[in-house]
């Protein structure tokens, strides 16, 4: 039999069609429970690669012949070689093209609504890591918020469609991975935007965004309005596009709440994450469309891949919504917190122009699951 390869986005739109696959994960047991391609009819299983250099005769029992098998492994050499050994014994199997690394840099464009001029917002789903980056575009110009550092997918898809970024928005400083917009502002000669209050350390030259800001987007219609919302960082700041989408970057998801300690300013800032959720935000309309910069859980996926749901859905549904004490608030966003994404003081550093790791190092500092939320 032969080998197929298989790429990150033929993955991630099994995942949006919810289609069933077998992944044999050929990484270690602990990054595999650690971080794990997630799909709603995905089965899993996990050998070390090292366990099958004698041969797979021991797993061939284990793996489906109705369903495609897909290999992975952290950089697609091992997956190769344990896909080759399969395909060998009779199995026709497939491998995960770039492996882990490739997928946690994909991004796959999702159209989640349009403006009331003809403008058009898309969402940039970064499925691997949970990361949500947006495009807001309007009468051929385009604002970019909470880019990652895989900039060409942004670069590209503004071409495409013939609009020029004229606008890049950071909502926060951001801890859980490398922020592209300083380079697409660099290369687009757009304006960069940051809040003030997360720039304080920054060695670079920025618009401060503050509270108020209204940046027009195209047609004097499509106004992003900043709305300062701190509580994740002491500078963060959802932004209300056409009075129609709320951009709530790592404040408020779809399942869960924003945490305040990955600046080490728990305690200092739960006050601030309680006011921005149980007050500022509860004098927005309901009907607001809120678009967060982060997912936990494939759950939180609609049926076209987007993640997205109505405000008043959120105060209705969402726990961390919810908790009236402010004691039991204060305890549980500061406390049984998720382990800290991996390298997240370095990832501050990158963020602020402090330090420039090569691409293979920002790569190896942005490995793992989305670790920005309390739930």
């Amino acid at each position: 039999m032969t080998v197929n390869v298989m790429t990150a986005k033929e993955v991630t739109k099994k995942i949006f069609n919810k289609e069933e696959l077998f992944i044999l994960d050929v990484r270690n047991e602990s990054d595999f429970q650690d971080w794990k391609i997630e799909g709603e009819n995905f089965d899993y299983l996990n050998v070390p690669y090292f366990e099958l250099l004698d041969g797979v005769e021991e797993i061939i029992g284990k793996i489906p012949t109705n369903k495609e098998v897909l290999v992975v492994c952290a950089k697609e050499g091992s997956s190769i070689m344990i896909a080759e050994m399969l395909a060998d014994a009779g199995l026709n199997v497939s491998y995960l093209q770039g492996g882990m690394k490739a997928w946690s840099e994909h991004l796959e464009p999702v159209k989640v609504g349009d403006l009331n001029d003809g403008g058009i917002v898309y969402q940039f789903v970064r499925i691997g890591k949970g990361c949500l980056s947006y495009m807001v575009v309007s009468n051929g110009e385009a604002a970019v918020i909470d880019a990652t550092r895989i900039t060409d997918i942004f670069l590209d898809f503004a071409a495409n469609i013939g609009a020029k970024i004229t606008h890049v928005f950071d909502t926060h400083l951001h801890a859980d991975h490398i922020s592209g917009g300083r380079i697409i502002a660099e290369k687009t000669g757009a304006t960069y935007w940051l809040p003030p209050k997360d720039a304080t350390e920054v060695t670079f030259d920025y618009q401060p965004l503050e509270d108020s800001n209204d940046v027009t987007i195209g047609n004097t219609s499509v106004n992003i309005h900043a709305l300062y919302s701190p509580g994740h960082t002491i500078g963060s700041t959802s932004f209300i596009v056409d009075k129609k989408y709320l951009l709530s970057g790592d404040i408020l998801f779809i399942d869960s709440i924003g945490r305040p300690d990955l600046a080490g300013m728990a305690e200092d800032w739960v006050q601030d994450l309680r006011g921005t959720l149980y007050r500022s935000y509860k004098e927005l309309s309901e009907e607001l469309i809120v678009l967060p910069a982060h997912f936990m859980i494939i759950d939180e996926l609609n049926d076209d891949g987007s993640v997205s749901e109505k405000l008043g859905t959120l105060f209705a549904n969402n726990h961390g919504l919810k908790i009236e004490d402010e004691t039991e608030f204060r305890k549980i966003v500061t406390e049984n917190l998720p382990p800290q994404p991996n390298a997240y003081q370095e990832i501050r550093e990158t963020n602020m122009g402090k330090i420039n790791p090569d691409l293979d190092k920002q790569s190896e500092m942005e490995i793992g699951p989305n670790r920005c939320a309390v739930r």
